[in-house]
């Protein structure tokens, strides 16, 4: 049974003890505070388990601890966090980025003023030291047909009705999970509306996997032509269109702020 206004926030856990307590200051210090924290422990070297336990055990917002077994990566974490949830809506953050303080509050707003079950957000781009290095500003709307081309949506921007979200699931991707999951979602709804505010610090990390660039590749191209059904040839188009229009955002967006 979920909570009426209640937001489940989902964050999978995998080595990232020198930011994870900023992050959960950040949730800890939001403005609204009707939610629980969901901690999936995805590392089978159970050496920073006790951190993470320690860390979340000093705030008093509800939360709950799952730990995976195995190493079953960001999306089916997710998953997991999702199918204990509580809440009406659901919200994504890595455990490496930063949300501004009123994000949960102005989030929820614009979807019941909207009536929209997905929203998303502007973001601003952070180093190791959480130094802005640039920012990234969404679209109004983005559609199908814009969303296959580029990926601007920001996971830990994004607030999901649950009743959406939990007949649509994270695939097992390594590196695209997320961006799969947002091109089957708005086959649905036509189109993401966004907020035009900078609600959250995405953490630019050079030694993250979605940093690797073969990975991404190999996950874009099963994407592309396992998950969406596209042809071989166009599937390799695909991948070398998302990866240019990648290059460009970094080269223009991301350090020029």
């Amino acid at each position: 049974m979920f909570k009426k206004n209640f937001i489940s926030i989902i964050i999978p856990y995998h080595k990232k003890k020198n930011f994870f307590k900023e992050t959960i200051e950040s949730i800890n210090n939001q403005s609204y505070k009707n939610f629980e924290v969901i901690v999936i422990y995805d590392d089978t070297d159970k050496s920073e388990l006790d951190y993470v336990k320690k860390i979340i055990r000093n705030f008093k917002f509800k939360k709950k601890l799952i730990i995976n077994n195995k190493i079953i990566g960001a999306g089916l974490s997710r998953n997991k966090g999702i199918k204990v949830s509580k809440g009406e809506y659901i919200a994504f953050c890595d455990a490496d980025d930063l949300w501004n303080k009123d994000k949960l509050k102005i989030q929820l707003s614009f979807m019941k003023k909207n009536n929209i079950l997905f929203s998303h957000s502007n973001y601003l781009i952070i180093d190791y030291t959480s130094k802005t290095i640039g920012n990234l500003k969404v679209p109004k709307n983005i559609s199908y047909n814009q969303l296959i081309k580029s990926c601007d949506i920001g996971l830990s921007t994004v607030m999901i009705s649950r009743f959406l979200i939990r007949k649509n699931l994270f695939s097992d991707l390594k590196t695209k999970e997320d961006y799969l999951l947002w091109i089957k979602l708005i086959r649905h709804l036509k189109n993401f509306k966004s907020i035009n505010k900078d609600l959250v610090y995405w953490r630019l990390l050079k030694n993250s996997l979605s940093s690797s660039n073969i990975q991404k590749l190999e996950d874009a191209f099963e994407l592309y032509k396992n998950h969406l059904n596209f042809s071989f040839l166009f599937s390799i188009f695909c991948v070398l269109r998302l990866s240019l229009n990648a290059l460009v955002k970094k080269t223009n967006i991301y350090f020029k702020i």
